[in-house]
């Protein structure tokens, strides 16, 4: 079978010389691959292993469950979260009950832009939604989100430099590798029925769809809060109230 990847998690009880040790002997008598490891938090590590035998998984999982300083938290193929939380030190958690909504600073740009890029990479329909106050960074982590994952992007409107509205698209924007950026207040109060159209046609391709001030867009389009796959959060502090005013001026 091929190599595939894994992420391990372990919380440590007793932090005493050699756990790492113990650990790493266990896995190299296996013939697994450490690809890489990283403090989570304080008392818990993460790791990324390359396997070629679904059965040297079960064997890992027994072999540590002998370990008394340690306990498995977590074995399983990894998702994006995981692998963020290997290369950035840190968890990116999820603050509702169906996982969908994460919460982010200005000052932690540069670990939503590694976030999203990831999102990005996925092939197929996604539609993500941000939240935030003007001037914080939405349009420009969804740009630079793109670039890390190699896809086009196109703004369907906006008002980041000047009020854009499309009212259709050319041939060669209508590709799975774009990256379509809507805001939700300007396409929903402010546009035509051309470019409401517009909108519902690009809700329909294959392809990821971010849509700012999601819910805004909600309350005069078809779409539900439900239909979002992931909700992101865009603050200048981790206290700030994001509001949806009339007369606010947004990006």
């Amino acid at each position: 079978m091929p190599n595939t990847e894994w992420y391990l998690e372990y919380a440590i009880h007793r932090n005493r010389p050699g756990i790492l040790g113990g650990i790493s002997s266990r896995i190299g008598s296996l013939s697994i691959n450490i690809l890489t490891i990283n403090g989570i938090t304080q008392d818990r590590r993460g790791m990324l292993i390359e396997v070629d035998d679904q059965q040297k998984i079960e064997r890992l999982a027994q072999l540590l469950d002998e370990m008394d300083p340690i306990t498995v938290t977590a074995l399983r193929p990894p998702k994006v979260t995981d692998r963020l939380a290997i290369r950035h030190g840190r968890f990116i958690e999820s603050y509702d009950d169906d996982h969908r909504i994460y919460r982010f600073t200005r000052n932690e740009i540069g670990i939503l832009v590694d976030f999203m890029g990831e999102l990005f990479k996925k092939k197929g329909h996604q539609l993500i939604g941000i939240r935030g106050m003007p001037r914080v960074g939405k349009t420009e982590s969804v740009v630079a989100s793109s670039v890390c994952a190699n896809k086009r992007w196109l703004v369907i409107s906006s008002t980041l430099l000047k009020q854009t509205i499309r009212d259709r698209l050319f041939h060669h924007e209508i590709s799975e590798n774009q990256i379509y950026i809507i805001d939700g207040i300007v396409s929903t109060r402010r546009a035509s029925e051309e470019h409401r159209l517009l909108i519902q046609e690009i809700l329909s391709l294959p392809a990821t769809k971010v849509i700012e001030h999601p819910d805004a867009f909600v309350q005069m389009s078809e779409i539900s809060i439900q239909d979002f796959d992931y909700i992101i959060e865009l603050r200048n502090d981790p206290n700030e109230v994001i509001l949806y005013e009339d007369d606010f001026t947004y990006e």
